[in-house]
């Protein structure tokens, strides 16, 4: 929350689906170190990030410090560039403005001074980036973001009563957080239950770790 008109403080906001920002902790006039929450139910694995940014200004200069990070090599030092939304530029045209793209400049990854717990150091990612507009809401992510509840949309949208004789879901287990973990099947159900029993079958599994989401986008384009 801003304290006062004149403070040009940036405002960041993680408690949404899929977010990911554990704390964020300014060190310079617009310079900020940005620590990331493990995986759920681990104590060693951070990667990914997405989150929400307000109180931006237009063509100021940012900096981003991500300094818990744990791959010795990224990406981001081969080209890969930070995911930017900005709701401004995506409302704009009448909603046909730019949604998510890539930006960011004087991109680094590289290992820090920080200790881990069970030995060896942490690595930054650090980049700067300018917004396109005053008062905007910014996202960042790692990622094209696809959440659970665009899996369980998609599955119900795909296994309809008028398709159930081609695909139907069942729910394998719950997964670490609670969640139904659920599976669709393909086949031609109306065949005879041992016709179905004794067909080979092929399985197509994605998204092992949860930054992994440009894995979700391919299964839902295989289904």
């Amino acid at each position: 929350m801003k304290e006062s008109d004149d403070d040009n403080t940036l405002i960041f906001e993680s408690r949404f689906e899929s977010g990911n920002l554990r704390r964020a902790v300014k060190i310079g006039e617009n310079e900020y170190n940005m620590i990331l929450k493990y995986d759920h139910n681990t104590t060693i694995y951070t990667q990914w990030y997405y989150f929400r940014i307000q109180n931006v200004r237009k063509g100021v200069t940012y900096k981003f410090n991500f300094v818990n990070l744990v791959k010795p090599e990224s990406s981001y030092n081969q080209g890969m560039k930070p995911l930017i939304y900005s709701k401004k530029e995506a409302d704009s045209n009448d909603g046909q403005g730019i949604g998510w793209y890539r930006d960011g400049q004087n991109i680094c990854y590289f290992q820090n001074s920080l200790k881990k717990k069970g030995g060896g150091f942490y690595y930054t990612l650090t980049f700067q980036l300018q917004f396109l507009h005053d008062d905007d809401e910014v996202y960042l992510a790692h990622c094209y973001p696809y959440t659970y509840s665009d899996c369980t949309e998609l599955l119900m949208r795909l296994c309809q009563p008028e398709s159930k004789d081609r695909i139907r879901k069942t729910i394998v287990c719950k997964t670490i957080a609670g969640n139904d973990c659920e599976m669709a099947i393909i086949t031609n159900f109306s065949s005879r239950p041992e016709e179905i029993a004794i067909r080979r079958a092929i399985v197509i599994t994605s998204r092992v770790h949860p930054g992994e989401s440009n894995a979700s986008f391919i299964v839902e384009g295989i289904l």
